[in-house]
């Protein structure tokens, strides 16, 4: 019986790099991350119910992996932004933005 891979590979490992990229934005990176891990948790369970039929187990396992990573680095940063926010204030954030920016001659 010849092996099949299964379903999903490619966009679990995508999703979940690209999870782990875009966890310094705001936090975003949550949302592909979380599809990735779901979409890797559908695969495991499918490989679960008959491992000889599939062949890329390892690699689910790994875009799991990372999954967790992007999804754990952006909820760290979530937090971080709401203490920020909740011990300096809004407005002193704005303003420290704002001081950079003009130190580095960039225009708003």
């Amino acid at each position: 019986m010849e092996q099949q891979k299964l379903p999903n590979e490619t966009a679990i490992i995508v999703l979940s790099i690209f999870g782990i990229i875009c966890c310094w934005c705001l936090g975003i990176g949550i949302i592909p991350a979380i599809i990735a891990l779901v979409l890797a948790l559908k695969s495991q369970k499918l490989y679960k119910q008959n491992p000889e039929l599939y062949s890329n187990y390892k690699t689910i396992n790994i875009g799991k992996i990372l999954a967790i990573i992007g999804i754990i680095l952006s909820v760290y940063y979530l937090g971080s932004m709401i203490y920020q926010i909740s011990t300096v204030g809004w407005d002193a954030m704005m303003e420290q933005s704002r001081e950079m920016m003009e130190q580095w001659g960039i225009e708003e």
